[in-house]
């Protein structure tokens, strides 16, 4: 009999928006070349909640399960390079997204922290914790030939946060709509 998965978690609930696999590839070479080693520990990612409740596991993912059913593939636009302080991320745009992340916090408002109540500005960092001079150096170098370009939404995902690595639960593929 195949387990079923569990109706709660134990830890904070992450969701964040995958990737098609050239671009997850390239974000994931950018960490490994600029993130400091001893932090870097996930894969590039594009975090959309950062503490979703673990309690409503069952109910946050069966409603992921439906809304990545409805959802095509998101066409993003890489739009620019972004410095964080300490740190060097690059900003996405797409207005279905932005949507998308604005019913999800209708629907989950009553659980949301602060963070996850601001209006969602996506992006990938790829360096961070380092000293503004070095994240300021990066950004230089990564914004002097930047030019826009495309990349794919391809799902969620949806993460426990146990104070270190993510635990990866759940990944929902979105579909074509089909008529």
């Amino acid at each position: 009999m195949p387990e079923l998965p569990p109706a709660a978690i134990e830890a904070p609930l992450i969701l964040t928006l995958t990737l098609d696999e050239e671009a997850q590839q390239h974000f994931d070479e950018l960490r490994t070349a600029h993130f400091p080693p001893a932090r870097n520990y996930l894969r590039a990612h594009v975090t959309l909640f950062h503490h979703l409740p673990g309690a409503d596991y069952a109910t946050i993912a069966q409603h992921l399960q439906h809304v990545a059913a409805d959802t095509p593939p998101l066409p993003l636009r890489v739009a620019g390079v972004r410095f964080l302080g300490q740190g060097v991320a690059y900003s996405l745009e797409n207005d279905q997204l932005r949507q998308l992340h604005r019913e999800l916090q209708t629907r989950w408002a009553e659980h949301l922290r602060p963070q996850d109540l601001q209006p969602l500005r996506p992006h990938i960092t790829v360096q961070n914790k380092v000293a503004p001079a070095v994240a300021r150096a990066l950004h230089e170098q990564l914004a002097t030939n930047f030019e826009p370009y495309a990349i794919t939404g391809t799902g969620l995902a949806l993460w426990a946060y146990r104070g270190g690595p993510w635990e990866a639960l759940a990944r929902f593929p979105f579909e074509e709509v089909k008529y």
